[in-house]
């Protein structure tokens, strides 16, 4: 079997479906279950008591135990799979939850509508879906911005990092990297309560997105009607960003659109004066977060000829 036709069916089976509701209340999710493991470790092992050392030392442990844990998992339904076509079908089905690309399109779809109606509270609403930030202190300029960033990051770590890793390692390259990301977004933060317990948990996340996130920014750029503008941002300004990957497609995506984005935001009640990228332009406005979504679609066209290209020349 080959690693890229298992992906087009994931991939053909998200576009799809997308993960129905139904069979989340029945079963969950996948990540839900990860979530659930790392959930019980930072609980077990986070001890406040403990000194930083014995934190982060307890932090990488718990790191290595559940991309262990998964990897194995994946490894061994990996390995019982059948060979053919059979196999490739079974193996696109187990890694269809770890798609995103439906379900960031309808979540991003959902923010445009009570944005061209100028309804801030349902806006703030839609895009606590898919941001981190406090959505209530948004104005609509914020909730645009928020919007559109959190479209092209996601892009990156939440559709094409999966589909690199699958390309690379297959069902184990896709449940590891999902472990990864589930970590950093569980315990991945510089607070008082993870920043030793989840130092390791960011870092592997940073290495695992290190060429995710700089493939979807040049994808980005190349599906766009403004390829240099884009280019030039994301060479210009991807290194301003707190994050070492996620300027990567963020940058691409405003020079595409022609807009600024990241800038001073609010996390947990402080504000953190992060540069603009691209910060020469405007505030994108409901028009420029529907052209960037246009902008998504035709990326995510891209990425699957591109995955069929290589399941036809791998077969």
């Amino acid at each position: 079997m080959t690693y890229a036709a298992i992906m087009l069916v994931a991939i053909a089976m998200d576009m799809a479906f997308g993960w129905p509701d139904r069979l989340y209340r029945r079963i969950g999710h996948p990540v839900t279950w990860m979530g659930a493991l790392i959930r019980g470790l930072d609980t077990g092992w986070n001890d406040p008591g403990r000194s930083f050392g014995t934190r982060k030392a307890r932090g990488v442990l718990a790191a290595l135990l559940v991309i262990a844990c998964c990897g194995a998992v994946a490894w061994l339904v990996q390995a019982a799979l059948p060979t053919g076509w059979v196999g490739v079908l079974l193996g696109g089905l187990l890694a269809w939850p770890f798609m995103a690309l439906r379900s960031m399109h309808d979540h991003v779809a959902a923010i445009i509508p009570p944005l061209k109606a100028h309804d801030l509270a349902r806006a703030r609403h839609e895009v606590s879906m898919i941001v981190g930030r406090d959505p209530s202190q948004l104005d609509f300029a914020g909730v645009t911005r928020a919007a559109t960033e959190s479209l092209a990051e996601n892009t990156s770590d939440g559709i094409v990092a999966p589909i690199f890793w699958g390309l690379v390692g297959g069902l184990p390259g896709i449940v590891v990297y999902k472990a990864i990301n589930t970590l950093d977004s569980m315990i991945g933060y510089r607070t008082a309560r993870h920043m030793a317990f989840g130092w390791a948990a960011a870092r592997i996340d940073d290495l695992a997105n290190l060429v995710p996130a700089r493939l979807t920014g040049v994808l980005f750029a190349l599906v766009s009607a403004r390829p240099r503008a884009a280019l030039a941002a994301m060479w210009r300004d991807a290194r301003l960003h707190r994050s070492p990957n996620a300027g990567w497609p963020e940058a691409a995506m405003a020079g595409a659109l022609g807009v600024r984005l990241s800038g001073p935001r609010i996390y947990d009640g402080t504000v953190t004066e992060d540069p603009w990228v691209n910060g020469a332009c405007p505030d994108p406005g409901a028009d420029d977060l529907r052209k960037g979504l246009a902008l998504y679609r035709r990326a995510m066209v891209a990425l699957t000829a591109g995955v069929a290209i290589l399941a036809a020349l791998w077969t």
